[in-house]
């Protein structure tokens, strides 16, 4: 966006205000509700009746290519034209100073406790003249009714008439812009003080209600052709007190324009995956979605421009960053989000037989976002043998390659078209496939399950069908009914440390193994030659099937009934390295630490 997109001028405040009353100026349907309480805006009042500065207002010009769905300002008339001009920032003053200088209505905040109240604005006039240090104090808020009491109910100002307001001298900030009136009734109101009232408003009127009168605030008001990215950021930039709006917000504003209800259709694809059979899919933010959509869109544009004679340079990109996503249509989305919709759900069946069955034992949530483009465009393709051989092998390079760490826009958009091409034989290799790499010495520092490949090698583990130590039940079973199953060591932390074995060591995914929390409890800090003797004891079985259950863990049973903690170190490591290379499809390589 140039500077020439873009001009500032001063504007006298009446005038601003006129415009949200007359709908003239309105707010875009992603701006937040007014939230100043009382004391913000009555020091607002006191700091325009000095003169001082207020801050700037951004506008947006309407009639461009953008549109957004509007409303009016708080306390305006419901908006029956299509606005002349948005308001991005400046929202929270103009608003209540429309509602407290311009409105004949109580203005509805709250108080700093944050109880919701309704009151009127007045400003004390002999007050407001004893100096510009005390401007704020003489401002002052009364309940709707127009009369503050005490806790006993008696009435310390009543200001319910006319009369009252001025035998009192506090003058309704409602008149700031229409004072002619008021300051008849205030001369007539007692003709014995007249030449003393008429002393008052005199100065009152110069120190205070001219500044109201004459008082300009600078606008920034952005032309017709400025980007609907352009229009993001720049709200983001100003609006820097307030809660960063996202993408799906500014979308949601811009196809209700076209009255699309897009928040409503989110929740109602995101209820299709509502039950337990899609609960790794319950973190899956609006976002996420709108990210899988724009690469399906984006795609069709890429593919649409190669099939007219484009090349790869020229065509449109295939990507799912803030401004790829800005640019989505609505007809875009209508066509794409159903086929999302779908992806997510043979996604989800995909993570499920690979023995990930819950989001705290997802690897990478972002991965997700390309997984479901690349179901969603192969359809009943992605259901071979052959397909899912490939997918799997894409999806297993990601995680141990640990390629979906950080900013991954770039690798979803060469994910997408890469894994496609793959798995329909019009290309090679995806570069994620090529470039993954797991060493042997990762897997002593993978110590906690915060990291994608520790993950990764619990649900590898499940796959081979590791039985429960003590009761010999599938793991995966254990694990799918959340039967209390988690990680714990095989060479208790206590006994490691006895031995003088560091944490490092003991506490790496090689000395780790899921099981059960009775089976945990009954192994305790004890010795492994010792806690097999009793196991094979409570579970009424031989030593000989405990130690089949215990291999089927990847574990040397020989070596824990030695109680040799390097021998068994040694052979879990060229067990779990096999794991991992034939789900990449490749070796893994050793190294050392």
């Amino acid at each position: 966006m140039g500077v020439e997109a873009f001009g500032i001028e001063k504007e006298f405040l009446k005038d601003l205000l006129t415009q949200v009353d007359r709908s003239e100026a309105q707010l875009p349907e992603f701006q937040r509700g007014w939230v100043w309480p009382d004391r913000n805006i009555a020091s607002l009042i006191a700091s325009i009746s000095l003169g001082y500065p207020a801050g700037t207002v951004m506008m947006l010009k309407q009639g461009g290519d953008v549109r957004f769905k509007t409303r009016s300002v708080e306390g305006a008339p419901r908006a029956s034209a299509v606005p002349d001009r948005l308001i991005l920032d400046g929202q929270q003053r103009l608003t209540s100073l429309y509602q407290s200088l311009f409105r004949d209505a109580p203005v509805e905040t709250h108080d700093v406790r944050g109880n919701t109240t309704r009151g009127w604005f007045y400003i004390d006039m002999e007050k407001a003249l004893l100096g510009d240090g005390d401007r704020e104090e003489a401002v002052v808020f009364v309940p709707e009714t127009k009369v503050r009491v005490d806790f006993r109910g008696q009435a310390l100002l009543d200001l319910s008439t006319p009369e009252l307001e001025y035998a009192n001298r506090m003058f309704p900030c409602t008149a700031v812009f229409n004072s002619m009136q008021w300051m008849m009734g205030f001369f007539q109101y007692s003709p014995e003080r007249q030449s003393e009232n008429l002393a008052l408003w005199g100065k009152f009127h110069e120190a205070v209600v001219k500044r109201f009168e004459q008082y300009q605030l600078p606008v920034i008001e952005l032309g017709k052709s400025t980007p609907r990215q352009a229009v993001c950021q720049v709200f983001e930039k100003v609006n820097t007190g307030g809660v960063t709006l996202t993408v799906f917000e500014l979308l949601t504003a811009t196809f209700a324009a076209d009255d699309f209800d897009l928040r409503q259709d989110w929740a109602d694809r995101k209820a299709q995956w509502a039950g337990s059979q899609y609960r790794i899919l319950s973190e899956v933010a609006n976002t996420d979605f709108l990210q899988a959509v724009t690469l399906l869109a984006t795609h069709e544009r890429h593919q649409a421009a190669m099939e007219a004679g484009r090349d790869e340079v020229a065509a449109p990109r295939i990507g799912c960053r803030r401004a790829d996503m800005l640019n989505l249509t609505l007809p875009e989305y209508r066509k794409w989000a159903p086929a999302v919709t779908d992806g997510l759900k043979s996604a989800a069946q995909f993570l499920h037989s690979q023995h990930i069955f819950d989001t705290r034992f997802l690897p990478y949530g972002s991965q997700l976002i390309p997984m479901s483009a690349i179901f969603a465009l192969l359809g009943g393709k992605a259901g071979t043998v052959g397909a899912r051989e490939k997918i799997s092998r894409w999806y297993w390079s990601g995680v141990f390659g640990e390629l979906y760490g950080g900013t991954t826009e770039t690798r979803f958009a060469r994910d997408v078209p890469e894994v496609v091409a793959w798995v329909t034989g019009q290309g090679g290799e995806p570069r994620t496939v090529q470039e993954a790499q797991f060493f042997s010495s990762r897997l002593h520092s993978l110590r906690t399950r915060g990291s994608a490949a520790y993950k990764g090698l619990y649900a590898l583990l499940l796959q081979v069908g590791p039985v429960d130590w003590a009761t010999g039940s599938d793991m995966s079973d254990e694990n799918y009914f959340d039967n209390a199953v988690d990680i714990h060591h095989v060479f208790p932390k206590a006994w490691c440390e006895k031995q003088g074995i560091s944490p490092a060591e003991y506490n790496s995914i090689l000395n780790k193994t899921p099981l059960t929390a009775r089976t945990n409890r009954l192994i305790g800090g004890r010795a492994p030659s010792v806690y097999l003797r009793g196991l094979a004891k409570i579970a009424d079985t031989t030593p000989e099937q405990v130690d089949r259950n215990v291999q089927s863990h990847l574990i040397s049973a020989a070596d824990l009934r030695n109680d040799d903690f390097d021998a068994a170190m040694r052979a879990r490591q060229g067990a779990l390295l096999d794991l991992v290379g034939k789900a990449m499809g490749k070796d893994a390589q050793i190294d050392t630490e």
